[in-house]
């Protein structure tokens, strides 16, 4: 399936999570986080959402909530603030990364 972000067509799942992080652009994460009502994105939305992607393209995975919070040095509680309902969901979706495991 696929979205259009930015001009581009983008592959994403079921739920519009990038399947290509390679296709990801700050452009598309930008147009990403403001259809989800995270607009526009600070230097704080920045820092968890390189965090976020640096993990995942070391590791093939995406931090937990309580990891992000401690590597970011982003308190959990201004995660929330910052991507309401699921900072490592939301982060993730606007960081052009799969969905992270144990994610509802």
């Amino acid at each position: 399936m696929t979205a259009v972000f930015a001009g581009r067509r983008i592959e994403v799942d079921a739920e519009s999570f990038m399947q290509k992080p390679e296709q990801w652009t700050r452009e598309i994460a930008s147009e990403i986080a403001a259809g989800n009502g995270v607009d526009p994105l600070t230097d704080r939305h920045w820092l968890v959402i390189d965090l976020m992607r640096a993990r995942y393209l070391e590791t093939g995975s995406a931090p937990s909530i309580r990891s992000l919070g401690k590597e970011s040095g982003v308190p959990i509680k201004e995660l929330y603030q910052l991507f309401p309902k699921g900072p490592a969901k939301l982060a993730a979706k606007i960081g052009g990364i799969p969905k992270p495991r144990g994610c509802v």
